[in-house]
């Protein structure tokens, strides 16, 4: 049954802890430390976990499956994110003049332009539970796959569909865009990293309680 209504944006109990379900899938949970486009752990992020929907939780574990076939695992940067967290990022974008990570993840735009470029949101998919952002990695080397370009850099190269990479680093994006996208997710235009579930449970519920496994566990 879906739950729609705003009561129940601290409710958790249509989500499953990743690790648990999937303990395969690596998570590097980007917005718990320190090295994001902030540059500080972000509001609402209590542990390095990722929590989803278990609707989604079940779609990334096929596409997982389907992808050790191949010789990869998947990792993931992201994915629940509270309401509060998108909160933060809109305050920063509009109030804030701290631009100490611009050079790393923003270096060709100014801070406002993050918005009318889709980069950031003032609702975001991720506080519904049932996006992710994630990648690759090659379980023969132990390393990360070369997609041309890193997680959360905000520049016309994250868009799936550049072409001004090689065309390795292309061929590894749509590696992982062919497996996400069998498996039930679709994608945006401007992150090669980002993938929603089509039929997700809540399509219009943004939830606000913590990226915390005790909190489901409660």
């Amino acid at each position: 049954m879906r739950r729609d209504f705003k009561s129940e944006e601290m409710d958790p109990s249509g989500f499953v802890i990743l690790a648990d379900y999937d303990p395969y899938i690596i998570q590097e949970i980007r917005y718990h430390s320190s090295y994001n486009f902030i540059g500080e752990r972000i509001n609402g992020y209590e542990e390095p976990c990722a929590l989803m929907t278990r609707e989604a939780a079940r779609a990334l574990k096929e596409a997982s499956n389907e992808l050790i076939v191949q010789g990869y695992r998947l990792k993931v940067f992201d994915a629940y994110r509270p309401a509060r967290a998108v909160k933060q990022f809109v305050l920063w974008g509009i109030e804030d003049q701290d631009i100490r990570m611009k050079p790393y993840f923003y270096p060709d735009l100014e801070k406002q332009a993050l918005f009318s470029e889709g980069y950031i949101a003032k609702q975001s998919s991720h506080s519904r539970g049932s996006a992710v952002d994630l990648t690759l990695l090659d379980m023969q080397t132990g390393r990360e796959v070369d997609m041309g370009g890193p997680f959360d850099f905000f520049s016309e190269v994250s868009h799936p569909d550049y072409r001004g990479i090689t065309q390795e680093q292309y061929d590894n994006r749509m590696i992982l865009r062919r497996a996400m996208l069998r498996n039930g997710f679709g994608p945006i235009d401007c992150e090669w990293w980002h993938f929603c579930l089509n039929n997700e449970p809540y399509p219009e519920t943004y939830f606000d309680f913590p990226v915390s496994a005790e909190y489901l566990r409660r």
